[in-house]
C-alpha cells in the first residue's frame, strides 16, 4: 500500500519536471503541442504530495495508445483515460531506500481540442500561484484530508473535491480574463 505523504516544498522538483519533461518529448515530440509543470509541485512554497504533475497537448489523443510500451521503458504505467474521458493517464512508481513504493509522477495527456480540461488544470495551477491565501487554505485541506483519509487515497481526493471545484470555477474566470 502506498503510504500519501505531504511534505515542504522542494525547488529540485522543478528540476525533477524538466528530466521528465525531456523523456516525454524524446517520446512524442511528434504529436506533441505544448508541455506543463502542474500540480501542487509546481507552485513554489507550496506542500504537497512528492509527486510530479505533468500536463501534455497532443495533436490527436488516438495516436498516443501507440506510445504506451515507450512510456513503460521510461518508468510508467498506461493508465487508459483513468476516468476522464479523451485523457490518457500515465503513473511512475519507484521503491524508496525502506522499501516502500512511491509514487513518483503522473502525466495527463489531453488532446488539444479538450480545451476545458487543459485550462482547468492550467487555471488552477496559475490561480493558486497568484494567489497566496487561497493556496494557503488549499493546504489547510490537504492537510485535513491526509487527518482523515487513513492512507486512502479515494477518501483523501474527495475530501479536497468540493474545495477545489470551488476554486476551480474562480480560477477559470481568472484564467480566461489573463490570457
Amino acid at each position: 500500500m502506498r503510504i500519501i505523504e505531504i511534505v515542504d516544498y522542494d525547488p529540485n522538483w522543478k528540476n525533477l519536471y524538466r528530466e521528465e519533461e525531456s523523456k516525454i518529448k524524446n517520446i512524442i515530440n511528434d504529436i506533441l503541442i505544448s508541455i506543463h509543470h502542474i500540480g501542487s509541485t509546481s507552485i513554489e512554497n507550496l506542500k504537497a504530495k512528492p509527486i510530479i504533475d505533468i500536463l501534455a497537448v497532443v495533436d490527436d489523443i488516438n495516436k498516443v495508445d501507440s506510445y504506451n510500451d515507450d512510456f513503460a521503458n521510461i518508468g510508467y504505467k498506461a493508465m487508459g483515460e483513468n476516468g476522464i474521458a479523451k485523457r490518457r493517464f500515465f503513473m511512475k512508481d519507484y521503491i524508496d531506500d525502506n522499501g516502500t513504493q512511491k509514487r513518483f509522477s503522473h502525466i495527463h495527456i489531453f488532446d488539444i481540442n479538450n480545451k476545458f480540461d487543459i485550462e482547468r488544470h492550467l487555471a488552477f495551477r496559475d490561480f493558486l500561484r497568484a494567489n497566496k491565501n487561497i493556496a494557503e487554505e488549499y493546504v489547510k485541506i490537504k492537510l485535513e484530508a491526509l487527518k482523515n483519509c487513513n492512507n486512502d487515497i479515494e477518501l483523501y481526493c474527495n475530501y479536497k473535491d468540493k474545495f477545489i471545484k470551488d476554486i476551480e470555477k474562480k480560477a477559470l474566470e481568472f484564467y480566461r480574463k489573463n490570457l
